[in-house]
């Protein structure tokens, strides 16, 4: 029996300012006069949403600002009722839905551990047990005797996801939080939420637009739009939905008017000095296209128009995620020795060998120096979005994670067992390892 049963639910919200009083009896009296009353237009946050979710099971829910993943949630957390449809819960709760929710500011960091736990169903003996764990994991052991409303934001969170993942709730809810503080605190973090996951087998929804760690953390994904279920499967084909996606997103909003200092989409920097014309990519056979083959061979066709003298330019291009996350540059360095470029329009073609990123979206960025020091005369990212085909060969797990595929090769895998040593032996031989490398 699914834990989990959300059965063709629908959140409705009328928009609009509230209704005064004299609407609401203007409204009234129009309806016992059988005329028909002045009604404000209604939104589906949820638009007959329908799934479940079996024990155990890791569910990630993803989608664009406004798909309805905070609402569903709020929804699964009680917080508020559906319009239209049910929501089955077979088991507690520990929900951690935004800043500050489910702790109270008046009270002491102590006194809302004690709380939630209460509100939970937790014997005090037993909160009391776990009362140092969850102090000492959300580091706040000099502040834990103060009024919750003196913290800060991150401190709150750490509060509430410290408590949230101590109590042993049946199933925990975590919205758009596993990224606060510190890069050693969300290290923590995430190693929290992998043994929840794999030491003690809760049910975990989570609802993050940090795809990458959605991906790494779920087994299941649901992606939302405009309030409706539009893919529920396996976590990497929904990723990859959603990728391309927004790739397409990315795509029609560049392709709108801009400004000269705004491509409308990612970071552009240029006074006027450069003009980026159009870029390309080209196959082998020199058709332009936008989907790449794994290894394939491609080129990189700028036309560009400067406005002044380029003295000795550099050209350099970068590929990097649709998420901004830099993954190789190249520049012309000493393969291109022109020592001056007047003003007019010109093209520059950069061959990429063996194209090495694994199936996926990805973009382009440019930038172009001038002088001895390498002044920038433009920079821009995003500048071309285009899509990199699975090999047949590497469509295996090992070619589906990351962004490369190593150029490896086992050498040998010995059938017999190692011999043991001793531990004098084991000893020397890890000092010699070390003082080798």
């Amino acid at each position: 029996m699914a834990i989990i049963e959300v059965n063709h639910v629908t959140k409705e919200y009328r928009l609009g300012n509230l209704t005064s009083l004299m609407e609401t009896t203007t409204n009234m009296l129009k309806r016992l006069s059988r005329r028909q009353p002045v009604s404000r237009e209604r939104f589906k946050a949820l638009d007959d949403v329908d799934f479940k979710i079996e024990k155990g099971e890791v569910v990630g829910i993803i989608g664009s600002n406004g798909a309805g993943k905070s609402t569903l949630l709020k929804h699964l957390a009680s917080i508020t009722k559906p319009t239209r449809g049910e929501i089955i819960v077979r088991g507690s709760v520990a929900p951690l839905i935004e800043v500050g929710a489910g702790v109270n500011p008046e009270l002491t960091g102590r006194e809302n551990i004690y709380l939630n736990g209460a509100i939970l169903g937790i014997p005090k003996k037993i909160i009391h047990q776990k009362i140092d764990d969850i102090i000492s994991f959300a580091e706040l052991e000099q502040f834990i005797d103060t009024p919750v409303k003196r913290y800060s934001s991150g401190m709150t969170v750490r509060l509430g996801f410290a408590i949230a993942t101590s109590i042993d709730a049946d199933i925990l809810i975590v919205d758009e939080v596993l990224a606060v503080g510190d890069l050693a605190f969300q290290r923590k973090c995430f190693d929290r939420m992998e043994h929840i996951i794999k030491r003690q087998g809760k049910t975990v929804l989570l609802v993050s637009h940090n795809i990458r760690q959605v991906e790494r953390i779920c087994t299941r994904v649901i992606l939302l739009d405009a309030g409706k279920l539009l893919v529920d499967g396996e976590s990497s084909y929904v990723t990859n939905l959603f990728y391309e996606r927004s790739d397409e997103k990315i795509k029609s909003t560049a392709n709108r008017p801009s400004s000269p200092h705004s491509n409308g989409n990612g970071r552009l920097e240029s006074l006027g000095e450069v003009e980026l014309l159009g870029i390309e990519l080209e196959d082998e056979l020199g058709r332009v296209t936008q989907k790449i083959k794994q290894y394939e061979n491609i080129d990189v066709v700028i036309r560009y128009k400067t406005n002044i003298d380029l003295i000795k330019p550099t050209f350099g291009i970068g590929v990097h995620t649709t998420d901004i996350l830099y993954l190789a540059t190249h520049n012309s360095g000493e393969q291109f020795r022109q020592t001056k470029l007047v003003p007019g329009i010109y093209e520059a073609r950069c061959r990429i060998n063996r194209f090495p990123f694994l199936a996926g979206s990805y973009s382009l960025r440019i930038g172009i120096t001038s002088g001895e020091l390498y002044r920038a005369v433009f920079y821009a990212e995003s500048v071309h979005h285009f899509q990199v085909e699975a090999v047949a060969g590497l469509r295996s797990m090992a070619g589906s994670e990351g962004f490369v595929c190593l150029d490896a090769e086992w050498q040998d895998i010995s059938i017999k067992p190692a011999q043991p040593q001793s531990d004098a032996v084991w000893s020397q031989s890890n000092v010699q390892a070390v003082h080798s490398v």
